[in-house]
């Protein structure tokens, strides 16, 4: 092969990956880049404080700081024309500290009222507080913080610069990962509970029976998200079809909240993910030979037995496999638990949704999101380690 030959084909291979190549890049490495840039840059006082970290610098942290720093202060205060820039500064700082948005205001009119402005506390007492002058020399000190990192654990910084957890009530971003996780654990645990027995059956049969089991289960994988959320969201009701069938039957008597509560989110959250665990526990199971239950039971094992020692090992690998892609695209779900929760059953997907639309704080946002991105890709990782393992 001649060198132009040679670079014939590598140009040809590399046009045919090219559109894939483009689509990873601005679709995924790059919205990736950005989200993970915002969660640890803390610009927005740097640029708006030119002059008072260097004029914070060296100070003691627990006084009032000298006239030559809140003199600078001031005048960088002055210096702010855009009001955009004056906004995100006041709510970065609002975030470490509350009370700054009537602070901020006040002392930037006194500052352009008063060109030689050099003690605020004359202008509000508050700025004899120490901790309202650490929030502004953290702030401004630095383009590249883990503020937001932090605070997405509930963690922050106390003024010697050690790590410390965020006061009680202030903040319940731990709160929501965990509940996040949990309701992520008991998707998973159902759908294991049905989807293997449902496997199992889908396995033993054949012909239509078994596209007809296999087509019941993937159905909800051609309707929307938003339609399978909805139609939960009618049957779930106090007056929907499931209360007025178990009353009807004389199960209960009264309606059983099943809705705006933990147990309506599991229910149609399992419904939704079934799929995905029903499918890798089924193509394990069609791999396995039919012989070796009778097998089991020519030796003298009772079906239960035979299930525990003999089928239940060899499915376990689709059983692990189909509950790891089943808990990674929980810990994302954001409809599903709007809709059917209610206040103390939303996860963390909706607490990054805040963040991002409510509160426009992509800092933190992006912060929740690389803690959720982190744990998906653990989980990730062990899919792919357990599936190449199957594949020997």
């Amino acid at each position: 092969m001649t060198r132009r030959s040679w670079f014939r084909k590598q140009l040809t291979s590399f046009a045919l990956v090219a559109p894939l190549a483009l689509f990873l890049a601005f679709f995924f490495v790059v919205p990736l880049a950005t989200m993970m840039k915002s969660a640890v840059s803390d610009t927005v006082a740097s640029q708006a404080l030119p002059t008072t970290a260097a004029a914070l610098k060296g100070w003691d942290r627990s006084s009032t700081p000298p006239v030559d720093a809140q003199k600078a202060f001031a005048r960088d205060l002055r210096g702010i024309t855009d009001d955009q820039l004056f906004g995100d500064l006041v709510r970065r700082l609002n975030s470490a500290k509350s009370g700054f948005r009537t602070l901020m205001s006040k002392t930037k009119t006194a500052a352009v009222s008063d060109e030689n402005l050099s003690d605020l506390v004359s202008v509000d007492q508050r700025w004899s507080d120490p901790a309202f002058w650490i929030a502004v020399q953290d702030a401004a000190s630095s383009p590249i913080t883990d503020r937001n990192l932090l605070a997405a654990v509930d963690l922050t910084r106390d003024n010697d610069g050690s790590i410390v957890s965020l006061p009680e009530g202030s903040s319940a971003n731990r709160e929501t990962l965990i509940r996040t996780l949990v309701t992520a654990g008991m998707v998973t645990i159902c759908c294991v509970l049905i989807g293997l027995p449902f496997s199992m059956v889908a396995a033993s049969v054949n012909g239509w029976a078994r596209q007809l089991l296999l087509g019941a289960v993937l159905l909800p994988l051609w309707t929307s998200l938003l339609v399978r959320t909805a139609a939960w969201y009618i049957l779930l009701q106090d007056n929907g079809l499931i209360n007025s069938t178990l009353e009807a039957i004389g199960l209960t008597s009264g309606p059983i909240p099943l809705i705006f509560n933990r147990v309506g989110v599991v229910i149609a959250m399992t419904h939704v993910l079934l799929p995905f665990m029903v499918l890798p526990i089924f193509s394990v199971l069609i791999g396995i030979p039919k012989n070796l239950m009778p097998a089991a039971a020519s030796l003298g094992a009772s079906p239960i037995r035979s299930f525990w020692l003999v089928l239940l090992p060899l499915t376990l690998r689709g059983v692990v496999s189909g509950s790891l892609l089943v808990f990674m695209s929980a810990l994302g779900y954001y409809i599903t638990p709007a809709l059917i929760g209610g206040a103390k059953d939303q996860m963390i997907s909706a607490v990054i949704a805040y963040y991002a639309t409510g509160a426009a704080n992509w800092g933190m946002a992006g912060a929740l999101g690389l803690v959720l991105l982190l744990a998906t890709i653990i989980l990730y990782v062990v899919y792919l380690r357990l599936s190449s393992e199957e594949a020997r």
